[in-house]
């Protein structure tokens, strides 16, 4: 038996081990000051809690635990049913190429795109997104780039798809989330489709859902629908917090 025909694919979690031990030492290190000084064991509690819930939280995002995450992702390939599966296909913010990889497996006449900027902070690099594509035999029609979800390389209307899964709102060289999403929808074909799934209910940074649709409607494109994907009856009601799925939605239409 061949090596890649073990080996499974590596998409991380969207929770980094880092939100779970270092509340978690920062708790642990209070608790033993509070022995001097009692009131600390309050600020003990807050980060012991804090560390329980992302400790929780990566869990059930992981395969053993729910899949949550790989669900979530699902809510986007449940939106791509306008397009015929042949085609150019473009995936902002890939991570580690699951919504990329899975797109390649479904439409097999695609050829898939995933860009990245892949930054420190983040657990995902584009060996580990080459290597997941080769094991899952989508190798030969994937191709990752580094590239920034706010000046994508490509020329206007490249793609008969573009997707992205929770990026939009990470992109800190942006202030204006709406110019991420202008951007995307530059790399879609006229007639071609588009699929975005991000924190969209969250008011502070795209401000009212209906003042986003209209906005988008007045770059010209033909149509544009949202559906708060919030509410998913798989979503766990302890991740329905504002920061963490509590405020997504996915915006989707064609250009």
């Amino acid at each position: 038996m061949s090596e890649l025909a073990v080996e499974k694919a590596e998409y991380g979690n969207w929770v980094s081990t880092k939100f779970v031990f270092v509340p978690g030492v920062l708790g642990l290190l209070f608790v033993g000051l509070a022995f001097l000084l009692p009131v600390l064991g309050v600020v003990a509690a807050v980060f012991l809690l804090c560390s329980l819930y992302f400790a929780y939280s990566r869990y059930v995002f992981s395969p053993r635990g729910g899949d949550i995450q790989a669900r979530v992702q699902g809510l986007v390939l449940d939106r791509m049913t306008g397009w015929d599966g042949v085609g150019k296909i473009l995936d902002i913010g890939c991570g580690n190429g699951p919504l990329t990889i899975q797109i390649a497996k479904r439409y097999p006449q695609s050829e898939a795109t995933g860009i990245d900027y892949w930054g420190k902070a983040w657990e995902y690099s584009k060996g580990v997104c080459d290597r997941n594509a080769e094991i899952e035999g989508v190798g030969e029609r994937i191709v990752f780039e580094r590239a920034s979800a706010a000046s994508l390389p490509f020329d206007e209307g490249t793609f008969d798809v573009v997707v992205s899964n929770l990026v939009f709102h990470e992109v800190r060289d942006v202030t204006d989330k709406t110019e991420l999403i202008k951007e995307a929808l530059r790399a879609v074909r006229k007639g071609g489709w588009f699929v975005f799934q991000d924190l969209f209910l969250w008011r502070q940074v795209y401000g009212e859902v209906d003042d986003l649709l209209e906005t988008i409607r007045s770059w010209g494109i033909e149509a544009v629908e949202f559906v708060d994907t919030s509410d998913s009856a798989f979503i766990p009601a302890v991740l329905k917090l504002p920061f963490m799925l509590g405020t997504v939605g996915i915006l989707y239409g064609k250009k």
